[in-house]
Protein backbone atom coordinates (compact mmCIF):
# COMPACT_ATOMS: atom_id res chain seq x y z
CA UNK A 1 0.00 0.00 0.00
CA UNK A 2 1.22 3.15 -0.76
CA UNK A 3 0.80 6.86 0.36
CA UNK A 4 1.65 10.40 -0.25
CA UNK A 5 2.86 12.17 2.75
CA UNK A 6 4.23 15.58 2.39
CA UNK A 7 4.80 14.67 -1.23
CA UNK A 8 6.47 11.93 -0.78
CA UNK A 9 5.51 8.04 -0.99
CA UNK A 10 5.44 6.29 1.93
CA UNK A 11 4.97 1.83 1.94
CA UNK A 12 3.22 -0.15 4.30
CA UNK A 13 2.03 -3.79 4.08
CA UNK A 14 -0.56 -4.88 5.46
CA UNK A 15 -0.18 -8.74 5.56
CA UNK A 16 -1.52 -9.82 2.79
CA UNK A 17 -4.97 -8.57 2.48
CA UNK A 18 -6.40 -5.29 1.28
CA UNK A 19 -6.16 -2.47 3.85
CA UNK A 20 -9.68 -1.39 5.38
CA UNK A 21 -9.81 1.49 7.86
CA UNK A 22 -13.33 0.71 9.23
CA UNK A 23 -11.30 -2.23 11.23
CA UNK A 24 -9.47 -1.92 13.91
CA UNK A 25 -6.45 -0.82 13.13
CA UNK A 26 -2.66 -2.24 14.27
CA UNK A 27 0.22 -0.51 13.04
CA UNK A 28 4.14 -1.99 13.23
CA UNK A 29 6.82 -0.31 13.22
CA UNK A 30 10.91 -1.43 12.54
CA UNK A 31 14.55 -0.37 14.52
CA UNK A 32 16.75 1.16 12.48
CA UNK A 33 18.30 0.43 9.13
CA UNK A 34 15.56 -2.38 8.90
CA UNK A 35 11.91 -2.03 7.04
CA UNK A 36 8.07 -3.86 7.44
CA UNK A 37 9.32 -6.79 6.16
CA UNK A 38 11.20 -7.63 10.00
CA UNK A 39 7.35 -8.17 10.88
CA UNK A 40 6.01 -10.47 8.06
CA UNK A 41 4.63 -13.55 10.26
CA UNK A 42 3.02 -11.33 12.68
CA UNK A 43 1.50 -8.89 9.83
CA UNK A 44 0.02 -12.30 8.15
CA UNK A 45 -1.37 -13.29 10.98
CA UNK A 46 -3.34 -10.07 12.38
CA UNK A 47 -4.30 -9.50 8.66
CA UNK A 48 -5.92 -12.49 8.85
CA UNK A 49 -7.02 -12.55 12.38
CA UNK A 50 -9.91 -9.62 12.26
CA UNK A 51 -7.26 -6.45 11.94
CA UNK A 52 -6.44 -4.01 9.54
CA UNK A 53 -2.48 -3.94 9.47
CA UNK A 54 0.03 -1.10 8.29
CA UNK A 55 3.47 -2.38 8.78
CA UNK A 56 5.02 0.76 7.84
CA UNK A 57 8.61 1.41 6.00
CA UNK A 58 9.75 4.50 7.87
CA UNK A 59 11.30 7.56 5.67
CA UNK A 60 14.76 6.42 3.91
CA UNK A 61 13.80 3.06 4.13
CA UNK A 62 12.89 0.37 2.33
CA UNK A 63 10.11 1.15 -0.12
CA UNK A 64 9.68 4.83 1.00
CA UNK A 65 10.95 8.08 0.14
CA UNK A 66 12.68 10.41 1.86
CA UNK A 67 15.45 11.70 3.90
CA UNK A 68 17.03 9.37 6.76
CA UNK A 69 15.11 10.40 10.22
CA UNK A 70 16.81 13.64 12.31
CA UNK A 71 15.07 12.54 15.23
CA UNK A 72 12.85 9.91 17.35
CA UNK A 73 10.10 13.48 16.73
CA UNK A 74 10.26 13.63 13.79
CA UNK A 75 9.75 9.90 13.12
CA UNK A 76 6.81 9.93 15.49
CA UNK A 77 5.14 13.15 13.41
CA UNK A 78 5.51 11.10 10.43
CA UNK A 79 3.83 8.01 12.04
CA UNK A 80 0.82 10.20 12.72
CA UNK A 81 0.56 11.76 9.32
CA UNK A 82 0.29 8.26 7.84
CA UNK A 83 -2.30 7.40 10.12
CA UNK A 84 -3.78 10.72 8.74
CA UNK A 85 -3.29 8.97 5.15
CA UNK A 86 -4.59 5.85 5.41
CA UNK A 87 -8.39 7.33 7.31
CA UNK A 88 -7.16 5.62 10.32
CA UNK A 89 -8.66 7.63 13.39
CA UNK A 90 -7.19 5.37 16.17
CA UNK A 91 -4.88 2.32 16.13
CA UNK A 92 -2.69 0.33 17.87
CA UNK A 93 0.66 0.40 18.02
CA UNK A 94 3.75 -1.91 18.07
CA UNK A 95 7.35 -0.87 18.22
CA UNK A 96 10.80 -2.35 17.75
CA UNK A 97 14.37 -0.71 18.85
CA UNK A 98 13.50 2.45 17.29
CA UNK A 99 10.07 1.83 16.26
CA UNK A 100 9.65 1.36 20.10
CA UNK A 101 10.95 4.74 20.74
CA UNK A 102 9.08 6.29 17.75
CA UNK A 103 5.65 4.60 18.88
CA UNK A 104 6.08 5.97 22.45
CA UNK A 105 6.23 9.09 21.12
CA UNK A 106 3.55 9.09 18.74
CA UNK A 107 1.59 7.84 21.55
CA UNK A 108 1.91 10.88 24.28
CA UNK A 109 1.34 13.13 21.24
CA UNK A 110 -2.18 12.02 20.07
CA UNK A 111 -3.16 9.52 23.10
CA UNK A 112 -6.43 10.05 21.94
CA UNK A 113 -5.49 8.07 18.98
CA UNK A 114 -3.38 4.95 20.17
CA UNK A 115 -5.69 2.47 21.85
CA UNK A 116 -2.85 0.00 22.67
CA UNK A 117 1.00 0.68 22.77
CA UNK A 118 3.62 -2.64 22.43
CA UNK A 119 7.28 -1.98 22.77
CA UNK A 120 9.76 -4.66 21.46
CA UNK A 121 13.76 -4.44 22.63
CA UNK A 122 13.31 -0.86 24.20
CA UNK A 123 15.24 1.09 26.14
CA UNK A 124 15.36 4.23 28.35
CA UNK A 125 17.71 6.05 27.48
CA UNK A 126 18.70 3.70 24.57
CA UNK A 127 21.96 4.37 24.21
CA UNK A 128 24.09 3.02 21.35
CA UNK A 129 28.11 1.62 21.78
CA UNK A 130 30.06 4.42 20.34
CA UNK A 131 31.99 1.24 18.04
CA UNK A 132 29.00 0.93 16.22
CA UNK A 133 27.91 4.57 16.19
CA UNK A 134 31.28 5.28 14.48
CA UNK A 135 31.48 2.29 11.93
CA UNK A 136 27.71 3.04 11.17
CA UNK A 137 28.39 6.60 10.49
CA UNK A 138 31.59 5.70 8.05
CA UNK A 139 29.32 3.07 6.29
CA UNK A 140 31.73 0.16 7.45
CA UNK A 141 30.08 -3.37 7.03
CA UNK A 142 31.51 -3.81 10.74
CA UNK A 143 28.38 -1.75 11.81
CA UNK A 144 25.71 -4.99 10.05
CA UNK A 145 28.32 -7.61 11.86
CA UNK A 146 28.25 -5.78 15.19
CA UNK A 147 24.04 -5.57 14.86
CA UNK A 148 23.84 -9.61 13.82
CA UNK A 149 26.18 -10.29 16.40
CA UNK A 150 24.99 -8.22 19.69
CA UNK A 151 21.34 -8.71 18.51
CA UNK A 152 20.56 -12.29 18.00
CA UNK A 153 20.93 -14.76 21.41
CA UNK A 154 22.46 -17.49 20.94
CA UNK A 155 19.57 -19.98 19.76
CA UNK A 156 19.05 -18.29 16.91
CA UNK A 157 22.92 -19.25 15.34
CA UNK A 158 21.62 -23.19 16.16
CA UNK A 159 18.87 -23.21 13.74
CA UNK A 160 15.36 -24.73 14.49
CA UNK A 161 13.71 -22.16 13.52
CA UNK A 162 9.65 -22.78 12.44
CA UNK A 163 9.93 -22.00 8.87
CA UNK A 164 12.21 -24.41 6.81
CA UNK A 165 14.89 -22.62 5.07
CA UNK A 166 14.94 -19.44 7.06
CA UNK A 167 18.34 -18.22 8.32
CA UNK A 168 17.94 -15.63 10.93
CA UNK A 169 21.03 -14.19 11.53
CA UNK A 170 22.38 -13.75 7.92
CA UNK A 171 18.93 -12.41 6.95
CA UNK A 172 19.57 -9.81 9.17
CA UNK A 173 22.54 -9.07 7.60
CA UNK A 174 20.99 -9.14 3.92
CA UNK A 175 18.47 -6.49 4.81
CA UNK A 176 20.57 -4.01 7.01
CA UNK A 177 23.10 -4.64 3.64
CA UNK A 178 20.01 -3.28 1.90
CA UNK A 179 19.81 -0.19 3.43
CA UNK A 180 20.47 3.31 1.74
CA UNK A 181 24.00 5.14 2.80
CA UNK A 182 23.89 6.97 5.97
CA UNK A 183 20.19 5.58 6.98
CA UNK A 184 21.32 3.21 9.51
CA UNK A 185 23.62 5.86 11.14
CA UNK A 186 20.49 8.29 11.32
CA UNK A 187 18.86 6.00 12.81
CA UNK A 188 21.30 4.94 15.72
CA UNK A 189 22.02 8.29 16.32
CA UNK A 190 18.29 9.48 16.83
CA UNK A 191 17.88 6.59 19.42
CA UNK A 192 20.96 7.69 21.15
CA UNK A 193 19.70 11.53 21.56
CA UNK A 194 16.34 10.99 22.18
CA UNK A 195 16.06 11.91 25.91
CA UNK A 196 12.13 12.25 26.01
CA UNK A 197 10.98 8.61 26.31
CA UNK A 198 10.24 9.17 30.20
CA UNK A 199 8.23 12.14 29.42
CA UNK A 200 6.48 10.76 27.09
CA UNK A 201 5.75 7.42 29.51
CA UNK A 202 3.93 10.00 31.83
CA UNK A 203 1.53 11.03 28.13
CA UNK A 204 0.72 7.76 27.56
CA UNK A 205 -2.97 6.65 28.72
CA UNK A 206 -3.70 3.49 26.79
CA UNK A 207 -2.25 -0.19 28.23
CA UNK A 208 1.21 -0.99 27.13
CA UNK A 209 3.57 -3.89 27.10
CA UNK A 210 7.24 -4.07 27.17
CA UNK A 211 8.45 -7.05 25.40
CA UNK A 212 11.97 -8.63 26.10
CA UNK A 213 14.57 -10.86 24.58
CA UNK A 214 15.63 -13.11 27.37
CA UNK A 215 19.13 -13.14 25.88
CA UNK A 216 18.40 -9.70 24.58
CA UNK A 217 22.39 -8.08 24.39
CA UNK A 218 21.59 -4.01 22.84
CA UNK A 219 18.71 -3.40 25.02
CA UNK A 220 18.62 -5.82 27.89
CA UNK A 221 15.25 -5.95 30.30
CA UNK A 222 17.18 -3.76 33.09
CA UNK A 223 17.81 -0.78 30.34
CA UNK A 224 13.86 -0.17 30.83
CA UNK A 225 13.47 -0.17 34.27
CA UNK A 226 13.03 3.02 34.37
CA UNK A 227 9.86 3.48 31.91
CA UNK A 228 8.24 0.45 33.85
CA UNK A 229 7.91 3.37 36.84
CA UNK A 230 6.30 6.29 34.40
CA UNK A 231 3.42 3.99 32.55
CA UNK A 232 0.11 3.40 34.51
CA UNK A 233 -1.30 0.71 32.39
CA UNK A 234 1.99 -1.96 32.29
CA UNK A 235 2.79 -5.62 31.74
CA UNK A 236 5.63 -7.31 30.60
CA UNK A 237 6.26 -10.64 28.67
CA UNK A 238 9.70 -12.27 28.38
CA UNK A 239 10.87 -14.43 25.30
CA UNK A 240 13.01 -16.55 26.52
CA UNK A 241 15.94 -18.05 24.44
CA UNK A 242 15.48 -14.81 21.59
CA UNK A 243 18.13 -11.93 21.61
CA UNK A 244 17.08 -8.08 20.40
CA UNK A 245 15.55 -9.45 17.46
CA UNK A 246 12.42 -11.34 18.84
CA UNK A 247 9.83 -11.23 15.91
CA UNK A 248 12.50 -12.86 13.62
CA UNK A 249 14.17 -15.18 16.42
CA UNK A 250 10.77 -16.10 18.20
CA UNK A 251 7.80 -15.37 15.63
CA UNK A 252 5.24 -17.66 16.83
CA UNK A 253 6.10 -16.80 20.74
CA UNK A 254 6.03 -13.32 19.70
CA UNK A 255 2.80 -12.93 17.86
CA UNK A 256 1.10 -15.41 20.70
CA UNK A 257 2.04 -12.28 23.50
CA UNK A 258 1.15 -9.82 21.09
CA UNK A 259 -2.47 -11.27 20.08
CA UNK A 260 -3.04 -12.40 23.98
CA UNK A 261 -2.25 -8.41 24.86
CA UNK A 262 -4.04 -6.78 21.69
Amino acid sequence: MELSIDGRTAFAATGGRAFDATVPCLVFVHGAGMDHSVWSTQARYFAHHGHSLLAVDLPGHGRSEGEPPSSIGSLAGWLLDMLDGAGVDKAALVGHSMGALVALDAASRAPERVSALALLGVAAPMRVHPDLLAAARANDHAAVDLIVSWGHGRASTLGGQPTPGVWVTEGSARLLERSRPGVLYAGLKACADYEGALDAADRVSCPTLLMHGENDRMTPRKASRSLVEHLTDMREVVIPRSGHMMMREAPNLTTQALSEFV
